[in-house]
């Protein structure tokens, strides 16, 4: 039997339910979509690993947590857990239906990181409620003022290495839809002969294309709230963008075309799969469009 082609397909934050029921109905229609992507996908003979994100869920949790009694890499793992779950079902029901022969598998993923990651130095990734005085003033914790208010912030580190790959390389194989790397992966630092935990949160995308490389997949996709990358975005001058070299990426970022607090790292992850395996088509399309930005009729992709 010939090999299948492998997709990493990276669901949006928006594709998932907030905890507090906001945009309840938005979020259904968006996942229904990308639902939508994945069984096309397989109906076109592709392997599927999904990946997607957790700051509303972890966040809620760690709300509830008042007295801080789990560490932060335990409520990543928690949200990989419900969301996944979530995900399962959600997609099992849906194959069941088409009668296809695919199933679905959670992975708990664990992604070791560098424990002298600058980002350890400088925590910028605000994670959890608005601190109320009395916690700013007894929490033991690295504290930012942002626009809503005082927030917990922690480091955001460049993955290394999935410690799981190859538990999830076996599942692909054996033709489940694996949902893995759940907000980035749960982060490990390396110590002698053993893992610890650490307080940080891996952007899901750079953990996406990571999963990418190393699996030698044949797509990586995004998905995200808007339809194909776009320079001057907002303006009068906004162009959108059916394919782009890493070279035209590496000019817009050095015009700040690609904020680091959203499209950034995107683009970043979709360059770094262009360029370390050169096979793999890294795309980026809204929810629903996998298939026609695979065959370029949508989306945008990346290329070397």
């Amino acid at each position: 039997m010939p090999m299948r082609q492998i997709a990493v397909y990276a669901i949006g934050g928006n594709a998932l339910s907030s905890p507090s029921g906001e945009n309840e109905q938005q979020s259904s229609q968006v996942l229904a979509r990308v639902m939508s992507d994945v069984v096309d996908l397989l109906e076109g003979g592709w392997g599927v690993i999904l990946t997607h994100g957790n700051g509303p869920q972890v966040g809620h949790l760690l709300a509830m947590d008042e007295k801080q009694s789990h560490a932060m890499d335990s409520w990543v793992a928690a949200t990989q857990g419900m969301i996944g779950h979530s995900l399962s079902i959600n997609l099992d029901s849906i194959l069941m239906r088409r009668r296809r022969p695919e199933r679905t598998a959670v992975v708990l993923t664990r992604v070791e990181v560098n424990g002298g990651d600058k980002g350890f130095q400088y925590p910028t990734k605000p994670v959890g409620p608005i601190l109320s005085s009395d916690v700013v003033m007894a929490a033991d914790w690295d504290i930012a003022e942002t626009i809503e208010g005082p927030r917990r912030v922690v480091a955001s580190p460049l993955p290394m290495r999935v410690l799981d790959l190859q538990v999830i390389q076996k599942l692909v194989e054996l033709k489940a839809v694996v949902i893995c790397g759940g907000g980035g992966g749960i982060p490990l630092v390396k110590k002698k002969n053993h893992y610890v935990g650490v307080p940080a949160v891996i952007d899901k995308d750079r953990l996406s294309s990571l999963l990418a490389i190393e699996l030698q997949a044949d797509a990586l996709i995004i998905s995200t709230a808007i339809d194909s990358v776009k320079t001057g975005f907002g303006s009068a001058n906004e162009i959108s963008h059916n394919v782009l070299t890493i070279d035209q990426c590496e000019q817009f970022i050095a015009e700040d075309q690609f904020p680091a607090g959203s499209m950034g790292p995107k683009i970043g992850s979709l360059m770094e799969a262009a360029l370390h395996n050169p096979k793999c088509k890294a795309i980026l399309c809204q929810p629903g469009d996998a298939m026609k930005a695979l065959r370029g009729e949508a989306g945008t992709t990346i290329r070397q």
